[in-house]
């Protein structure tokens, strides 16, 4: 049974620290500004790709640090993914994590997480967040390819004629609620 909790963070209010400089680092950094192009987000390691460098010259709030791993780099962050292909260095981070007491991710490492980037759907301001429970990303991946293609781009129309439409509404809440119930029940035919 899938007993995660889903949640949206507003990631551009948080500090998140990106551990590993490699093709893991770059698809979780990629995953992160995709999402807030303006995060705070600091990425150390060593040896950082040069489509990183790349996005930190696009990103300004994208610091990279040429280093390796150390405690020091987890003062003042929220977040912290763990992305290096050393797998002892990741149980470090995690433990390290564990005793600040700040949430991690340690990427293809499930039991070491505290949650899990999802892959995700996005049709204007709808987003669905797919999660298989870390038991197959690339079932995740597939499914979010069949749900873009069949959800309409006109999408966003729909949000922002419902937005109004909540707006204009009077009453209180409950009498909200169901206006908006008896509008979008449509959907379900």
């Amino acid at each position: 049974m899938n007993t995660l909790f889903p949640i949206f963070l507003k990631i551009e209010n948080l500090r998140t620290l990106v551990v590993g400089g490699g093709y893991v680092g770059l698809e979780k950094v990629t995953a992160l500004l995709s999402n807030g192009p303006n995060a705070p987000i600091t990425l150390v390691a060593p040896e950082i790709r040069e489509e990183i460098r790349t996005l930190a010259e696009q990103h300004p709030n994208l610091q990279l640090v040429y280093d390796r791993y150390s405690t020091r780099y987890l003062e003042n962050n929220d977040l912290v993914i763990g992305a290096t292909n050393d797998k002892a260095v990741n149980a470090q981070i995690q433990t390290d994590c564990k005793s600040h007491r700040i949430l991690v991710n340690v990427a293809d490492t499930p039991d070491l997480c505290d949650f899990y980037l999802s892959s995700v759907v996005r049709k204007g301001d709808l987003k669905i967040a797919i999660s298989t429970n870390g038991k197959s990303p690339t079932f995740a991946k597939r499914f979010r390819e069949v749900l873009e293609e069949i959800l309409p781009d006109s999408l966003q129309a729909t949000l922002d004629n419902l937005q109004t439409i909540r707006n204009r509404l009077k009453g209180d809440f409950q009498e909200k609620l169901e206006r908006l119930n008896e509008i979008t029940k449509v959907m379900k035919s």
